[in-house]
């Protein structure tokens, strides 16, 4: 079974380009002529998909391309990053793991019409995904390679982890597609710059840490703290845990910081905005490349923009909390030193 495929070889064709050409537009250069159409796709997408903003759009398209990329197996098959969540959505969505994909592919669903004769679902995905980041503070410039065919089928069931699922379970899933416990651990740093969507109903688009608008290491602080139970609306009563008012946390993302398998991998991102963006950036595009051949893919990374510098970087403990507040798990190394921000335990975001 996909014999042709690799889940998540990286090869690319040796040497380096050094001589750029003028793009056809007259405003953009290229190493390789094959990415100047992209440049202005990027600016559309930019501009009139994400306004600029580190906002739900952006949000929406980081989480669509992971939904999309995980959904391939060596034991069911799957395209992985083909762009069948879209092209096969009626299938997919179903899919519990997937509640809340059909707001952000709503919103995508025009732009992927306007350039389907240039670009492939899945070319479109993950192109969206990269530019995404670039409008979030802290994130890493991610690679991008162009040239994944269209899809052919839908994503088999049950493929996408579920924020419920045992760590266990989930570092079983990425590990038969490659993935080690740390990359696992460095990809939860999206939730950086995420939201709940149907986890709870009840409280819609409410921030996995409290500085969701920027990538930063403070998630990995957030999770740490003490968290209270209190009843879930969706269906999950008393199995979503914050330490923050007005901030939600993810049962598996609290989960993570405690395991054995992975509590000091999450605890050493904490107050390392470099590692992380190192660590992030390397495993997201080894997952925008799950399923495809990637000896004939073309690297289009140059198209997309540097990412929003970060101004304070460093991570704190919220308004209220201290190191006392930590549950650290880590039995080898120390938690970090941080200040305390001054002001109420409470969301709205303090900077």
């Amino acid at each position: 079974m996909h014999s042709t495929r690799s889940f998540y070889a990286l090869n690319f064709p040796a040497g380096l380009r050094t001589k750029r050409a003028t793009c056809p537009d007259g405003v953009n250069t290229a190493t390789n002529a094959k990415c100047c159409f992209l440049f202005p796709i990027v600016e559309d997408l930019s501009t009139n998909l994400f306004d600029g903003e580190c906002g739900d759009e952006a949000h929406g398209a980081l989480r669509l391309m992971f939904h999309d990329a995980i959904g391939i197996s060596p034991k069911t098959g799957g395209g992985g990053a083909d762009g069948s969540i879209a092209t096969f959505n009626a299938t997919e969505l179903a899919f519990g793991a997937n509640a809340g994909i059909d707001d952000i592919l709503d919103v995508v669903g025009p732009f992927l019409q306007k350039y389907s004769n240039v670009l492939t679902p899945g070319d479109f995905i993950q192109l969206a995904g990269a530019v995404s980041l670039t409008h979030c503070a802290g994130a890493p410039r991610v690679k991008f390679s162009l040239g994944r065919p269209a899809p052919k089928a839908a994503s088999p069931p049950n493929l996408v982890p579920d924020p419920f699922d045992n760590v266990a379970t989930i570092l079983a899933r990425f590990g038969e597609v490659g993935f080690s416990p740390a990359e696992v651990v460095a990809l939860l740093a999206s939730h950086s710059v995420a939201g709940a969507d149907d986890v709870d109903p009840g409280i819609p688009g409410t921030p996995f840490d409290s500085t969701p608008n920027v990538f930063d290491t403070q998630f990995f602080v957030d999770v740490q703290l003490r968290g209270t139970l209190f009843p879930g609306s969706g269906g999950h009563q008393g199995e979503v845990m914050s330490g923050i008012a007005g901030e939600l946390r993810l049962q598996s993302d609290h989960n993570f910081a405690r395991d054995s398998a992975t509590n000091c991998l999450f605890q050493g991102f904490v107050n390392q905005q470099s590692k992380l963006q190192t660590a992030f950036g390397a495993a997201l595009f080894k997952l925008s490349v799950l399923g495809q051949n990637t000896a004939a893919m073309t690297d289009c990374s140059e198209v997309i923009p540097q990412p929003l510098a970060l101004s304070g970087s460093s991570a704190r403990f919220p308004p209220g909390k201290s190191l006392s507040d930590i549950e650290q798990a880590c039995a080898t190394a120390s938690f970090p030193a941080l200040q305390t921000v001054p002001g109420m335990n409470s969301l709205p975001l303090y900077r």
